[in-house]
């Protein structure tokens, strides 16, 4: 009985993200026409709560393309990514991947790249809570750096973009009734005079923080989140890269969990 009754469901989830017009689900023959009636209320709910958690995960992506263009963009991404889960918190993952597929997204730009923005937003601010190891960072004056390993805080994660994308989350995360102009102005020339920018999410407190990273930290940042030795990542930063700097400002700002060694 359990299998005949997970097969309906599956069914009905399948009937539920079909396109429009597909109304016949086997194991569903009787009262064709209520069920058709209920499906369609069923997928007007489906598709609207979607769209709400997509525009809750992707704020950013809503404001720059508007309603009716976000709108749009979220049935066609839900056709392509159906939400397959209870949690509608924990879809969205392909998103910026499905942008680039949208021809009629091209004019937005850095689009993608805000959309990743967003969810890494989304998905810090999800992330298991953690506490600085502060006695660990004795391994730093007895320990080879090829045997340590430092961890940023859950959830953090670095954004490489061709474009703005730290200005264009600043701009747009501006609370209603801030002056926006001078900013937006700025946004316009960065994106009139294209080049390489990285962003750095991380937590503060409960709230997910974006933030500019500096050519010359990128590749040091990389290694470390990729899980590098400190050995390694120092042997791979930019001559330009201060670790006693980059230290202190990690650790004021809550950024560093701890540092381990690899034999741990």
């Amino acid at each position: 009985m359990k299998d005949v009754e997970a097969e309906r469901q599956s069914a009905l989830l399948a009937a539920v993200l079909a396109p429009r017009g597909v109304d016949q689900v086997a194991g569903f023959k009787d009262g064709a026409v209520l069920f058709s009636r209920g499906l369609g209320a069923y997928r007007v709910h489906a598709r609207a709560s979607a769209a709400r958690a997509l525009a809750s995960t992707f704020p950013t992506v809503l404001a720059m393309l508007g309603d009716d263009n976000f709108q749009a963009l979220a049935q066609s991404y839900l056709l392509q990514h159906p939400q397959t889960q209870g949690d509608l918190g924990a879809w969205g993952a392909h998103l910026a991947a499905h942008i680039v597929t949208q021809v009629e997204l091209q004019a937005w730009p850095c689009l993608a790249d805000c959309a990743r923005v967003d969810f890494a937003v989304h998905q810090c601010e999800r992330a298991a809570d953690a506490e600085f190891d502060a006695a660990s960072m004795a391994r730093l004056a007895d320990t080879d750096p090829a045997q340590l390993r430092l961890q940023f805080m859950p959830g953090t994660a670095l954004i490489v973009s061709d474009g703005p994308v730290c200005l264009i989350h600043q701009a747009h995360a501006l609370p209603e009734g801030e002056p926006r102009e001078a900013l937006f102005a700025e946004v316009r020339a960065a994106i009139a005079t294209p080049q390489e920018s990285a962003v750095l999410v991380a937590r503060e407190g409960w709230r997910a923080v974006v933030t500019s990273v500096a050519a010359h930290e990128v590749a040091w940042t990389q290694d470390v989140l990729a899980g590098h030795s400190l050995g390694q990542a120092l042997s791979g930063a930019d001559a330009a890269f201060d670790f006693n700097a980059w230290l202190t400002e990690a650790v004021t700002a809550g950024r560093l969990k701890g540092i381990s060694a690899l034999g741990d």
